[in-house]
C-alpha cells in the first residue's frame, strides 16, 4: 500500500487507539481536508518510540525531556530538578510512554481538525 492509498501508513508507531481516533476524526472529510489534516498532523505528532527513547535519558541526568515534548513544561521542570522524582517518574514515563503519546496526539488530532475545518 503506497500513502495515497492509506494515509495512516505514513506515521511510523502507530498504535491502534491513534489509528482509530484519526480515523473517526478523518470519516467525514474530503480527500483535500484529509489531506491538509495528515499534513498538519504529521507536523505535530509524537512517535511513542522517540518518547520512550527521551525518557531513557532520564537515566542518564537529563530527566524531563519526554515531559517537555508532549507539552507538560512544568512537569517537565520537575522532573528535571529532582532527577525524574529520584528516577521514579521516569520509571513510570518508560512504562506508559504510548499513553503519554496517544494523549498529546489525540490533542494534536483534534487542534489540528479544527485547523482544518477552519480552512487554513
Amino acid at each position: 500500500m503506497d500513502y495515497y492509498q492509506n494515509p495512516y501508513m505514513a506515521f511510523a508507531g502507530m498504535t491502534p487507539e491513534e489509528f482509530g481516533f484519526l480515523q473517526q476524526g478523518t470519516a467525514e472529510m474530503t480527500d483535500v481536508e484529509k489531506g491538509r489534516f495528515f499534513m498538519i498532523y504529521g507536523g505535530k505528532r509524537r512517535n511513542p518510540s522517540d518518547l520512550l527513547l527521551v525518557s531513557l535519558l532520564g537515566f542518564m541526568g537529563v530527566a524531563g525531556v519526554q515531559r517537555f515534548l508532549v507539552g507538560q513544561i512544568a512537569m517537565g521542570i520537575l522532573y528535571f530538578f529532582t532527577a525524574g522524582f529520584c528516577f521514579i517518574g521516569t520509571i513510570v514515563d518508560l512504562v506508559n510512554h504510548k499513553s503519554l503519546a496517544n494523549d498529546y496526539n489525540r490533542k494534536m488530532a483534534y487542534e489540528s481538525y479544527q485547523i482544518t475545518k477552519m480552512g487554513f
